[in-house]
């Protein structure tokens, strides 16, 4: 199967790429760590090459995007997992300032959906009291559920 860096090699160098002071670069890892199972899921899904890729670019002007709030408001208190789950929603995702087109804009909001139901299916397969380890579980389960759908 192939990995993220396959499809993108630079994807570990991400949070670097988002970062305007220190304190984004392990916010930024935080946010790349919670990006991660959504893109395995895009690749265990059968989905082009391409097709990927072009999630995978909005997923990091969507993590610009969040790092940019985040160190303007000075908000590192929220976990980036948090974070990526109140900036995606049914609509997509928030205002992306790199976007001039329409088009651009569609292809931006339907990866900020679709990381939504992810992270949605996710939250709910989420034991009530979490077990040690069962993170990892419950993502594997919540990925099961989704690639049937």
């Amino acid at each position: 199967m192939q990995t993220a860096e396959d499809i993108c090699p630079d994807f570990p160098e991400w949070p670097e790429s988002w970062h305007g002071v220190k304190e984004d670069i392990p916010y930024g890892q935080g946010l790349l760590d919670a990006m991660r199972p959504f893109v395995d899921y895009l690749i265990s899904s059968g989905l082009k090459k391409k097709t990927i890729r072009n999630h995978m670019d909005n997923l990091w002007l969507l993590g610009g995007e969040i790092i940019r709030s985040v160190s303007i408001f000075d908000r590192y208190d929220i976990p980036p997992v948090e974070n990526l789950m109140r900036n995606v929603d049914e609509d997509g995702g928030p205002f992306c300032r790199h976007i001039h087109s329409e088009e651009h804009q569609k292809s931006y909001d339907a990866t900020c959906r679709k990381l939504h139901k992810f992270l949605v299916t996710i939250e709910q397969n989420r034991p009530s009291k979490p077990a040690k380890d069962s993170g990892k579980a419950a993502v594997e389960g919540a990925l099961s559920r989704v690639r049937k759908e």
